[in-house]
């Protein structure tokens, strides 16, 4: 069993900064890649950035420039450091981690921004 544990949601005001973290734990062989999805109420969860195990990236157009994955292999975490935040950033982020071939899923954490 594979256990994803995020951290770092919360209110912000336009313009601002948060970071998130995800730390997996369990029963966790060789990984392939993490990463971010979002869900913003009444749309479909999209994928906002993941990193494989090997340090390559792809990001949403909607967050390049703005956002930063980056990963701890050694610990096993995930983080996304997100920067110029917009209303529209607004929405649940679930942290996904793959290892080929299933898939797993944090519980989410909320990303409000907000003047």
């Amino acid at each position: 069993q594979v256990q994803l544990v995020e951290s770092g949601g919360g209110l912000v005001e336009p313009g601002g900064s948060l970071r998130l973290s995800c730390a997996a734990s369990g029963n966790i062989g060789s990984i392939y890649l993490m990463g971010w999805y979002r869900q913003a109420p009444g749309k479909q969860r999209e994928l906002v950035a993941v990193i494989t195990s090997g340090g390559s990236t792809n990001y949403a157009d909607s967050v390049k420039g703005r956002f930063t994955i980056s990963r701890d292999n050694a610990k096993n975490t995930v983080s996304l450091q997100l920067n110029s935040l917009k209303p529209e950033d607004t929405a649940v982020y679930y942290c996904q981690l793959v290892i080929i071939p299933y898939t797993y899923w944090g519980q989410g954490t909320q990303v409000t921004v907000s003047s």
